[in-house]
């Protein structure tokens, strides 16, 4: 029972540290909203239908309706811990209770009152969300009521309906006050006769909303026990979870249906058994590559100055992280299944050896790096060096002061490191890094042969520079002094995708759009000055999307006169499988697919003015 009974407190502690989430969770958003000065209550001022409060918060919001719908049926997720119901579990702690004494009784007291004090937490937040119940929460806590009648109350839509279970709530609430200090009489149980009255209103009102209205489907059943089998069980396969499955799921599936339905939950095949990748690795490959590299990687050089980076995981599991890695990333090269000198778990590494490899990766996770940055950016001025600057008098020194910097990054944190060992003196270290040579290869690189020839090409092209602030060369102008950009509109079915500008960039952070860039390099353009705007695409497509297909077709062109300097946006069309989805760049923080519709809907202040304008062409 003792074993029993501390399986019963880690439950309760679970839930306590769920609760202490939820409530950080709770404070931001309300910080948000308190800055925003749009919380539900000063919207929604009387009871109304599902529909009228999706318009009316849309329209104060400046939102479309999907978006809308989304912050109203924000419903908390049952409360389980053990697959069991917080009640049920409260009720096994209590009978467990029974056969303790003295300190172990004391504790399972405390576990208990955890859990309970979670669970009220837990139905707060779940009438919370009921927005068009908010007002009435204290007469709606003298009711009897559990969270499957809260969640009754969110599914109810009509407007009637919750006309007359708010006029149930409050006769009970206006009985209430005025029995309070009244002597028993005649009148005294006439009214506690009509508060019973109304407290049968209540429930019929709930019991118009069926339980069916409430439950999951099938489908979604399997699509949970199959995530959750593999949460709990990595590297199972599909017999197994077939064989696990509760009799009503095993009879409607089969461990080929099974291998079909977890290709859309983000569940990675190897070998025939089964692992959940983080959602992190599909949202934003390089930031999840970066935390990887920070955490279970490298980035260092040979003693022959040869850079090196590689990322690191262990057995079955850690093979499947690989293989997932490599296919997102595109390049690199694993090794696989390798035996470990403990001779323990085998060893499977992702290494990127070349020069343009190593540059490439470490260009697009730099921006994400918490703890190797310094070394990233060593690597970086390292082999611009080895490229370009070989015959320069201050390569072989800068070698050197590169080497021991890495070798500084690499051991800082170690105590009792010998640096006399390796000829590195503490003092020098702040001296190194001031003489990094990138500022130099800058200058160097924007003098003699390179601007002659530039310019040449640019005055054969009838090219020019339009210069903004302190940048002399912010734009790439055509001989009509015309700026270009290139987009990609992807289509899966009905639906395109659209992308969220992230925070790295430097202008219109959060502003949805397709996935694109200006056309700013010489080569960009052909012989006779126009652009070359579907190579661009096609190169924008994948450094950002992670997608390399051919468009099928050209959208259109919005050329915006307004601009300074005027700007021609060149849209182009590709379409991809049902299963595929974007590799996002650091250029991006989140992506949608949506329908045409849907975008059009889209407030103006949301979305790029040029995918507003080809709305209307697609």
């Amino acid at each position: 029972m003792t074993e029993q009974a501390d399986k019963y407190r880690q439950a309760a502690q679970q839930m306590e540290r769920l609760a202490e989430l939820d409530e950080e969770e709770a404070e931001v958003k309300e910080s948000v909203e308190r800055e925003l000065d749009t919380e539900l209550k000063g919207i929604f001022t009387h009871v109304m239908s599902e529909h009228e409060e999706i318009t009316k918060l849309s329209i104060e919001r400046n939102i479309n309706a999907t978006e809308a719908r989304k912050q109203l049926n924000n419903f908390p997720s049952e409360y389980t811990v053990q697959d069991q119901t917080v009640p049920d579990l409260v009720r096994k702690m209590r009978k467990a209770r029974r056969e303790l004494k003295g300190e172990q009784r004391e504790k399972m007291s405390k576990a208990i009152d955890t859990m309970i004090n979670a669970y009220a937490d837990h139905l707060q937040k779940c009438i919370k969300s009921i927005s068009w119940l908010s007002p009435y929460t204290p007469a709606l806590l003298q009711m009897r009521f559990n969270e499957k009648d809260l969640h009754k109350l969110h599914k109810m839509k009509d407007a009637e309906l919750r006309r007359e279970t708010v006029d149930a709530l409050c006769k009970y609430w206006e009985l209430d006050l005025e029995q309070k200090g009244m002597a028993y009489s005649q009148e005294y149980s006439q009214i506690h006769k009509e508060m019973r009255s109304a407290k049968k209103s209540f429930r019929d009102a709930l019991a118009k909303i069926t339980d069916q209205s409430i439950t999951k489907t099938k489908k979604q059943r399997q699509e949970d026990f199959i995530l959750k089998a593999v949460c709990e069980n990595q590297g199972i396969g599909a017999r197994e979870i077939h064989e696990k499955m509760p009799t009503p799921l095993f009879k409607i599936s089969s461990p080929n249906m099974i291998s079909k339905m977890v290709k859309k939950l983000d569940i990675v095949s190897s070998n025939g058994a089964y692992y959940k990748m983080p959602s992190m690795m599909k949202k934003n490959i390089w930031a999840y590559c970066a935390a990887f590299i920070d955490s279970d990687g490298y980035i260092t050089l040979d003693r022959n100055m040869n850079p090196r980076v590689g990322l690191v995981a262990t057995g079955t599991r850690g093979r499947a992280f690989m293989e997932e890695m490599h296919k997102s990333i595109g390049f690199g090269r694993m090794h696989l299944d390798q035996k470990s000198p403990q001779d323990t778990r085998l060893i499977n590494r992702l290494n990127f050896y070349s020069q343009g490899d190593v540059t490439k990766l470490l260009t697009k996770c730099l921006p994400h790096f918490r703890l190797k940055k310094g070394n990233a950016e060593l690597l970086l001025e390292l082999i611009r060096m080895k490229k370009s600057y070989k015959k320069a008098d201050w390569y072989k020194s800068r070698c050197d002061e590169i080497f021991k910097l890495m070798k500084w990054e690499n051991h800082k944190d170690h105590v009792g490191f010998d640096w006399l060992k390796e000829g590195i003196y503490l003092d020098d270290i702040q001296k190194f890094k001031d003489n990094c040579k990138m500022s130099v290869m800058d200058e160097l690189e924007n003098i003699g042969g390179i601007i002659a020839k530039s310019e040449e090409e640019m005055k054969k092209k009838g090219l020019s520079w339009f210069a903004k602030g302190n940048n002399p060369k912010k734009f790439l102008l055509d001989k009509d002094g015309v700026r270009h950009a290139a987009g990609v509109a992807v289509y899966k079915g009905d639906k395109i995708l659209i992308v969220e500008r992230s925070p790295e960039e430097d202008t219109m952070i959060g502003l949805w759009e397709f996935a694109g860039g200006k056309i700013e390099e010489l080569d960009e353009f052909n012989e006779d000055g126009t652009p070359d705007a579907e190579k661009v695409c096609m190169i924008e497509a994948g450094e950002e999307l992670g997608l390399f297909k051919k468009p099928s077709s050209k959208v259109g062109v919005h050329f915006d006169k307004n601009m300074t300097p005027p700007k021609k946006y060149h849209c182009f069309r590709v379409d991809v499988e049902e299963e595929w989805n974007p590799t996002l760049s650091f250029e991006h923080s989140d992506y949608k697919w949506i329908t045409i519709e849907e975008l059009r809907a889209y407030p103006d202040n949301q979305m790029s003015h040029h995918v507003m304008f080809l709305a209307s062409k697609l």
